[in-house]
């Protein structure tokens, strides 16, 4: 039996993030995401204004009369959400936590494939494949996809984006649309970032919080590493070690953008502290004119 506060707070994402795809995103999705291309429908007989390329030989020679080929539009596309459980996801210090943003935005997307009639699967991972959830259609299984994206407990607190990448391209066997979502604070996933996405179309989200940018003046404060339990004990007070801390953030962005886009993979920032919705139409409006 799932517990009441559970069901009501599926309801209320549900609720919200339906309100987000009809109103705002209405029509975004489905013109962006058009389907993997032309399948084969049937061989008619030709008429006047039909493309001669389109003649099948083989059926025209058989039949002594010319027949075409009729394809039509492959519609339905298989998303799936690949999304990082581990430790540091529990970190936020302003709405949310990066975890709860990247549930509600997993939420978004998952309700605007059904919209359009796509199947949506999951993968959950940290430093290892903590669950997978095949892709499906219908209301109710992105319920079960959003609840798994609050509630679900991961047995390890480590990240490894490699592993979630390879996994991915053993449980699928067509192309799908990949959202990729994590703080990214991994090393060693460019190689299979770039294999993914020659046989995906892989989407990276990147969820953050302002603290990981910057620090405040706090005074001396003890931080852990939540992933791996190492301690420091820093004085905030000092303005030098806030700047340096600051330039590394910057450094390790700038590194990550490269990474991005050396693997030709789009990449979408969301901030605990900011709105989602405009970061993902300006990737909608970006994704429409590059069509």
């Amino acid at each position: 039996m799932i517990p009441k506060e559970i069901l009501d707070k599926v309801r209320r994402i549900q609720i919200y993030t339906s309100h987000v795809v009809n109103n705002v995103f209405a029509g975004e999705y489905e013109s962006v995401f058009k389907g993997r291309g032309m399948e084969f429908d049937e061989v008619r007989e030709y008429q006047p204004g039909d493309e001669v390329r389109s003649i099948d030989w083989n059926v025209t020679a058989r039949m002594g009369n010319p027949y075409v080929k009729r394809f039509v539009e492959e519609r339905e596309l298989t998303v799936m959400l690949v999304v990082d459980m581990s430790a540091s996801g529990a970190f936020g210090t302003i709405n949310r936590t990066k975890r709860e943003l990247a549930a509600e935005i997993g939420a978004v997307l998952a309700f605007s494939a059904i919209k359009n009639h796509d199947k949506v699967g999951l993968i959950l991972f940290t430093d290892k494949i903590e669950k997978f959830i095949p892709p499906r259609k219908g209301t109710r299984h992105v319920l079960r996809v959003i609840r798994e994206l609050l509630y679900f407990t991961p047995e390890n607190s480590g990240t490894d984006i490699e592993c979630a990448l390879e996994y991915l391209n053993k449980v699928t066997i067509r192309k799908t649309v990949t959202f990729l979502i994590s703080d990214f604070l991994a090393l060693g996933y460019e190689k299979a970032m770039q294999i993914a996405n020659k046989r995906h179309d892989l989407i990276a989200i990147q969820v953050e919080d302002p603290r990981e940018r910057e620090f405040p003046s706090l005074g001396i404060i003890e931080l852990e590493d939540s992933e791996n339990g190492e301690k420091a004990v820093i004085d905030t007070r000092n303005s030098l070690l806030r700047e340096q801390y600051k330039n590394i953030a910057i450094t390790q962005k700038e590194k990550l953008i490269s990474l991005f886009r050396h693997a030709n993979v789009d990449f979408i920032e969301v901030d605990t502290k900011k709105p989602y919705i405009e970061p993902l139409m300006r990737f909608f409006r970006m994704r429409e004119k590059r069509i």
